[in-house]
C-alpha cells in the first residue's frame, strides 16, 4: 500500500501525541533506579564526523545567531562571506519563491544549489526549490554550520554547492522562558517568544515569530508612479518540539512546524503569499551501534498576483500551486574500532508540485488563457563513508548512489471559453547517478593543520524550472522566460586545498583555495531579443566553472573580539553551440568579492555591542551581462544591555550609512534593498 502525505502526516502525529507520555515513563524509571546511570537527552543528531574539518566549513555559534543587526537568519549566514542568494534583499522584502541559496558564486538562477538542513529535514520548497526563511527563526537555533562543496551523505543530492545545518536550541540553551519585543523608526515590528518546559526525561518547546510592518519604497523615487507601493509584509511562524528518552541512549525528536507570509511588492495588488505545515520525527541511538533515523512531511503553498508595469493591472495571478515534500533517512555507524568512523545509510524525497494561474489582458482586463502544470521528482540514495585517524593524519572518504526518477510532468492550457489549446505531458525519465568524495586533514604541528579534498554532488532540476513559464513586464519590455521540461541534472566536480593556523588561542586563521565545476549547470538563457520583448528559456548550459580563494580569521582578546571572512572568486559560463554567446560571460547574480566583518565588545557580563561591516561586489541581473547592478558596502550594529531580573534592552542598526543597493536591474527598472533602519526593544530570559 503506498503511504501518501495525509498518511506519513497522521502518523508523525500520533508519535508526536506519544512523546509526553514516554518521557514521562522515562523520568519515573530513571527515578526507581537511583544507582542508575543518569538520562541525558541533547535535542540533536550523532556528533559530527571528525573528518568534517577536511573540508571548507563554518560554525555560527549562538552568540552570533542572536546579535544579528537584522534579526533574520539569512543576515547571520551572510558573515559567511559567498553565501548569496538570489536577491540581495532579505526574506522581508523579495518574491518567496526567489529565496535560493548558494555558495562559490554558482548562483545564477532563483533555486537553492546549496542543501539546507534543519535538524536534518531538508528546508527547500518541493516546488521551486526555494528556502521559507522567514519561517527558520535564528532565536530558535543552537547552532549553524556552512560546508562548501558537494555533498555525498545524507540528503547529498542537491549539494552541489554546499551544505548549510542548522540545528534547533535545546532546553538548556533556551531557558524556560524567552521573548523578544521590537519596533523601527518605520514602525514596523517584531515578537517572538518561547517556552521550554522540561517534560519527565525530556524536554518541550513552543515558540513563535510575527513580523510585520508597511515596508520603505523598493522603487526608486525616479521610477515611482501612481500605482507604487512600499513593501509591505506580514508573517509569523509557530514551531513546537519535544525530545524524550524512549530507552537508554535511545531519544526521539519530534517537530512541527507553521507558517504564513504576505508581502506586497512595488505595486498596489502585487502580493505574494506562501505558507506550510511541515511535521517531523526522528529517532537517535547514541550506544555501541548508533543510529539516526528520520521521517518528514511538508505542505507549502504558494500564490503570487502580478501586476502590469505599463497598465498598472494584473496580467497574471497565480492563484495556487500547493507542493509537498515527503521524505525519510536512516543512519548506522556501526562499531568498527576506536580509529574508524564507519556511516552507512540511505534516504529517500519526493517532490510533488502543480500549478494554477490565470493569465490576463493588462490592458482590458479579460482572462486571455487558464493555465495548469506540475510534475514529481523522486530520488532514492545510499551512501557510505569512512573516516581513519592515522595518528596526526586523518582519512575520509565517501560513496554515494541516487536512483533519481522525474515524473508525471504536465502542462495544459485553456483560452477563455475553457476550450483547451494545449495538453502536453512528459515521459517519465530515470536513471542512477553515482557520486563521491574524499579528502584529508594533517596537523602538522599543534596550531597548524592541512587539508585537502575532492568531491562530486548532483542536483535534479526543480518542478518549478522543468515547467513553470512566466513573463516579466517593466519599462515597457516583456521578460519571458519560458520552461524546459527536457532539462537534465547538474553535476558537480571540485576540488579546494586548505590550512587553518592557531599560532596563539585567541587567533585563528584558515584560507581556502578551490576550484569547482558544475556541469549542465540549468540558467535562464537569453533566446531572443527585440526592443519590447526578451526571450528567454531555461536551458543546461555546458558548465559554471568558479574557482578562487576564500579567508577566514577570528581574534578573540576577552571583552573585544573581531570575526571575518573574504571570498574572491572568478565564475564563468562554459557554453558551446546556440549559446556560444554566453561562454567567458559572469554568472547572472555573481559578484567577484564578497567579505564581511564583525568587531564585538563585551565590557561585561550581558552586556554586548557589535558593529558589522560587509561588502556585496558588483553583479549583473542577467546573463548576457546587460544590466549591472553595483557593489555596495554596508555597516550595522548591535547593542544589548541587562536590565535586570532577565530582561535587556536591545538596539539593532541596518544600513546605518543608508547605502542605496540596487537588488534588482530588469532592462532598466530597478528595486532597491531597506534603507537606514534602527530597532528598539527589550528581550526577556528566564532560566
Amino acid at each position: 500500500m503506498k503511504l501518501g502525505a495525509q498518511g506519513l502526516r497522521g502518523l508523525l502525529l500520533s508519535g508526536m501525541a506519544l512523546m509526553p507520555m514516554a518521557a514521562q515513563a522515562a523520568g519515573n524509571e530513571a527515578a526507581d533506579e537511583e544507582a542508575a546511570s543518569p538520562i541525558i537527552v541533547t535535542g540533536v543528531g550523532l556528533n559530527a564526523a571528525p573528518a568534517v574539518p577536511a573540508y571548507s566549513s563554518r560554525e555560527i555559534d549562538r552568540e552570533a545567531l542572536t546579535s544579528s543587526v537584522s534579526g533574520r537568519i539569512e543576515d547571520v549566514l551572510a558573515n559567511v562571506a559567498g553565501f548569496q542568494q538570489f536577491r540581495r534583499s532579505d526574506s522581508r522584502y523579495t518574491n518567496p519563491s526567489a529565496q535560493g541559496a548558494t555558495l562559490r558564486a554558482l548562483g545564477g538562477n532563483a533555486a537553492a544549489r546549496t542543501q539546507v538542513l534543519l535538524d536534518g529535514v531538508p528546508m527547500a520548497d518541493p516546488m521551486f526549490g526555494s528556502v521559507p526563511w522567514n519561517a527558520i527563526t535564528p532565536e530558535r537555533l543552537g547552532s549553524v554550520r556552512v560546508t562548501r562543496g558537494g555533498g555525498s551523505g545524507a540528503f547529498g543530492s542537491g549539494a552541489v554547492a554546499g551544505t548549510i545545518e542548522l540545528n534547533s536550541a535545546g532546553r538548556d540553551t533556551l531557558g524556560l522562558i524567552s521573548a523578544e519585543a521590537l519596533a523601527n523608526d518605520r514602525g514596523e515590528t517584531s515578537l517572538s517568544g518561547a517556552v521550554a518546559p522540561k517534560l519527565g526525561a525530556g524536554f518541550a518547546e513552543v515558540s513563535g515569530r510575527w513580523d510585520r510592518g508597511d515596508g520603505f519604497w523598493t522603487t526608486p523615487e525616479s521610477q515611482r508612479v501612481g500605482a507604487s507601493v512600499k513593501s509591505r509584509y506580514d508573517s509569523w511562524s509557530v514551531s513546537a518540539r519535544g525530545v524524550a528518552p524512549i530507552a537508554n541512549n535511545v531519544e526521539l525528536q519530534a517537530r512541527a512546524m507553521v507558517f504564513d507570509d504576505h508581502r506586497v511588492l512595488r505595486f498596489a495588488g502585487a502580493t505574494s503569499h506562501s505558507s506550510g505545515e511541515d511535521f517531523s520525527l526522528r529517532l537517535v541511538g547514541r550506544g555501541p551501534w548508533q543510529f539516526d533515523a528520520l521521517a518528514y512531511v511538508q505542505d507549502r503553498g504558494f500564490s503570487n498576483v502580478t501586476i502590469s508595469a505599463t497598465t498598472f493591472r494584473p496580467s497574471l495571478d497565480q492563484r495556487r500551486t500547493p507542493a509537498t515534500g515527503l521524505g525519510a533517512k536512516i543512519e548506522i555507524r556501526p562499531p568498527v574500532g576506536p580509529d574508524h568512523l564507519l556511516r552507512i545509510g540511505g534516504d529517500w524525497r519526493s517532490a510533488k508540485g502543480d500549478l494554477n494561474e490565470i493569465a490576463y489582458n493588462a490592458s482590458t482586463g479579460a482572462v486571455t488563457a487558464y493555465r495548469w502544470a506540475g510534475g514529481r521528482n523522486d530520488d532514492l540514495g545510499f551512501y557510505a563513508e569512512d573516516d581513519w585517524k592515522l595518528g596526526p593524519l586523518t582519512l575520509t572518504g565517501g560513496v554515494r548512489a541516487d536512483r533519481w526518477s522525474v515524473n508525471a510532468g504536465y502542462f495544459r492550457q485553456a483560452g477563455p471559453t475553457g476550450a483547451v489549446t494545449i495538453n502536453n505531458t512528459f515521459d517519465p525519465r530515470s536513471d542512477w547517478a553515482v557520486t563521491g568524495r574524499g579528502g584529508a586533514l594533517l596537523k602538522v604541528a599543534p596550531g597548524l593543520e592541512l587539508r585537502g579534498s575532492a568531491y562530486t554532488g548532483l542536483r535534479q532540476p526543480t518542478i518549478n524550472e522543468l515547467y513553470r513559464s512566466f513573463t516579466l513586464v517593466a519599462s515597457g519590455v516583456s521578460t519571458v522566460t519560458n520552461a524546459n521540461p527536457a532539462l537534465g541534472n547538474e553535476m558537480m566536480e571540485g576540488y579546494e586545498a586548505g590550512v587553518d593556523f592557531t599560532p596563539v588561542p585567541a587567533l585563528k586563521l584558515s584560507a581556502t583555495a578551490f576550484y569547482n565545476r558544475v556541469a549542465h549547470a540549468i540558467a535562464n538563457v537569453t533566446t531572443a531579443q527585440t526592443p519590447t520583448t526578451i526571450t528567454r528559456v531555461r536551458q543546461n548550459v555546458d558548465a559554471i566553472r568558479a574557482r578562487g580563494f576564500e579567508f577566514a580569521a577570528a581574534l578573540d582578546l576577552g571583552k573585544v573580539s573581531l570575526d571575518g571572512s573574504l571570498a574572491l572568486t572568478d565564475a564563468v559560463v562554459r557554453a558551446s553551440g546556440a549559446q556560444i554567446g554566453l561562454n567567458g560571460m559572469r554568472p547572472a547574480q555573481t559578484p567577484k568579492i564578497a567579505a564581511s566583518a564583525t568587531v564585538t565588545w563585551k565590557p561585561r557580563d550581558g552586556w554586548q555591542g557589535a558593529v558589522v561591516l560587509r561588502h556585496f561586489g558588483s553583479q549583473y541581473e542577467d546573463d548576457l551581462q546587460a544590466y549591472l547592478m553595483p557593489s555596495a558596502t554596508t555597516i550595522g550594529a548591535f547593542v544589548q544591555a541587562p536590565l535586570g531580573h532577565g530582561v535587556s534592552f536591545i538596539l539593532r542598526g541596518e544600513n546605518l550609512a543608508d547605502v542605496t543597493v540596487i537588488t534588482r536591474n530588469q532592462a532598466g527598472s530597478m528595486d532597491i534593498g531597506a534603507p537606514r533602519t534602527v530597532w528598539a526593544g527589550f528581550r526577556f530570559g528566564l532560566k
